[in-house]
Order: structure tokens, then sequence, then C-alpha cells
């Protein structure tokens, strides 16, 4: 029979063996040290404001990570495409996928994608909105704020167009969310993008439209254009003079364009809490702040959960608005 004694030291260095793995969980929970190239999937072409997005954080990742971080472009459906192919990656963490609204909370209000938008990916981390500003052609509209062009609309039901980079693009859910809202009719005519809708609203061809700062700084500089409002909650910092519509007229408006990281679903916690991680240090260096802010957008950053919940709520209300404004893919 072994002393009592020799049983207690055993049972003392088991429970201390215990205690110390339960403290070490958590630290070798939140490490990850990849072993070989990681892929970034950018679903845009090359020299867009997302692949231009993707490339700076596939930069301070690669430091980060001690691994090379190489960016694939898979542009197409406005982001489906990369997004389609992402949710069919490997769920070992060496492929993510640079989202945005379109491809995960307002297409598939439109038409039923090749992916679940929730259940096929792990949300990482929000990282950037980008906000939109409403601007107008000064010749055709002689309104200067969101008061005066909702009256002067209401006062000409149906002459004033609103221009978007198409059917159900965020421009679009920009506008008839200002429409409802604002209630007033708008005439809505959809681009095959971005560039050729503001190509029209400077020649005078459609009177208006929710665009990007970093496209139309250069038209509010010349005068072309006039900035009517922002789109989102607070005002953007390379416009400041420019009021946001919600504090000046519409109490309950905000839409901006989110961008955030994704794993495909199935990924362990663990490298999913230590990639959030390296974004949010990244988030906090002053030369990747500037550099967002440069390029008209908002660093933002979060939680997995956070972002998790952003996707919810954007789900639900855009849900509505398509509902609401009888928005249907040709």
């Amino acid at each position: 029979m072994k002393p009592i004694r020799t049983i207690a030291r055993r049972a003392l260095g088991l429970a201390m063996g215990a205690t110390f793995a339960l403290a070490a969980a958590p630290a070798l929970a939140a490490d990850w040290t990849p072993d070989r190239t990681i892929t970034m999937i950018v679903p845009s072409t090359p020299g867009a404001g997302a692949d231009t997005t993707g490339r700076l954080f596939a930069e301070h990742l690669s430091q980060a990570l001690g691994q090379t971080v190489v960016v694939e472009n898979r542009g197409g459906a406005g982001g489906v495409t990369g997004t389609s192919s992402a949710a069919r990656s490997a769920s070992d963490g060496y492929t993510l996928l640079l989202g945005s609204d379109y491809a995960f909370t307002i297409y598939p209000q439109l038409r039923k994608p090749p992916y679940d938008p929730i259940n096929d990916f792990a949300p990482i981390g929000l990282i950037a909105d980008l906000p939109m500003v409403l601007v107008v052609n000064p010749d055709k509209i002689s309104a200067t704020n969101g008061k005066e062009l909702i009256e002067l609309a209401k006062k000409n039901p149906g002459k004033y167009t609103i221009a978007s980079a198409g059917v159900g693009s965020s421009h679009h859910l920009a506008a008839e969310s200002f429409k409802h809202q604002a209630d007033i009719n708008l005439l809505h005519v959809p681009y095959r993008g971005a560039a050729e809708a503001m190509t029209d609203v400077l020649s005078g061809q459609s009177d208006m439209m929710f665009i990007s700062p970093a496209t139309v700084i250069p038209h509010l500089k010349t005068g072309k254009v006039r900035a009517i409002g922002a789109s989102v909650g607070e005002r953007i910092q390379a416009l400041p003079d420019v009021p946001t519509l919600k504090e000046t007229v519409l109490p309950d408006y905000d839409i901006g364009i989110w961008f955030g990281f994704l794993y495909p679903a199935g990924t362990p916690d663990h490298i999913v809490k230590r990639v959030n991680a390296e974004l949010q240090t990244i988030l906090k260096k002053p030369e990747v702040r500037k550099r967002i802010f440069d390029m008209g957008y908002t660093p933002t950053g979060g939680t997995p959960e956070q972002m998790k919940q952003r996707l919810a709520d954007d789900t639900k209300r855009f849900s509505q608005l398509v509902k609401d404004a009888v928005i249907k893919l040709e």
C-alpha cells in the first residue's frame, strides 16, 4: 500500500498540472504560426478600391504572421464570384476573403447566391467603412442642402433623376433609402458602373447620385458637382465641411459600404482570433490609418462577433428595403 504522503504529492502534482494546462489554454488558443503562404481572395479587378485595400492589409499581415500573403483577384458579379470561391476553400487558415456588403447583405436579397452568406463563413473582423456622398449637378439642381433638395423634389415629383452603379448596387440602395425616408419621387437610372454614372452626372444627363468621396472630391473642387450630404452617421474626415444627411434632414439615415475579412466556415477559433488580433494592431498604425483615410474610407475594426452582428443587421434592413422599393435584377 502506497504511503498517504506519496498519494497526496501525486494528487497535488496532477492538480497543479491541470491548473497549468487550463491557464495555458487561452495563450495557446490565441496563438497560430502559419508555415506556408497565405492566399487572400479579393473579389475585384486589380487596381480597384477593394484591391488597393486588400494589398495594404496583405503587406502588413505578411509582416505580422511571418508568411507571405498573396492577393488573388477574382472579380465578377460585384464580388459574388470571388466570394463563392472563398466559400469552397479549405478551412485551415490559409485562405481568407476580403468581403464587402454587396456579396453578403445585398445580392442575397435579390437572387440566391452560390453560397450561404451566413453559414458558409466565419467573420474575422471589419476593417473599414466606405461612406458615400450625395452630389448634384449644380446646373440642374439649385438645392444646396438636404432640406432644399427634398423640398425641390416634392414640388416636382418624378422630374429629377438619380444615377447609380447598377440595379441593386450600394449606390442604388442608398438612393432608394433616401427616397423612402424623404418620401420623394426620383427616377432611378442604373449604369454599368459608378464611373459611367458619375460621367453623366457631370455632363447633366443625370441630376444626382451617391458616390464615394475619393471619386468625387476632384469634381467638388472644380465646382462641377455640389455636395448635399454624407450618407453615414458621422462627417467624413476627407470632407469635414459636408454635413451628414442624418444631422441635417433625415435622423435615421446611415448607409455605408463595409469591408472586412472572413474565413470559410469551420476555420478553428484560435486562428480566427489570432488574425483578428493582428488586424486590430494593423488598424492602429498611423501610416495605415492615413492610407485608409486618404482613400476616403473610415477605419473600423472590432471583434468577429461584432462583424457577425453587422452582417445580420444589414441583411435585415436591406431585405426590407428591397421589398419596399420592389428592386429586382433583370
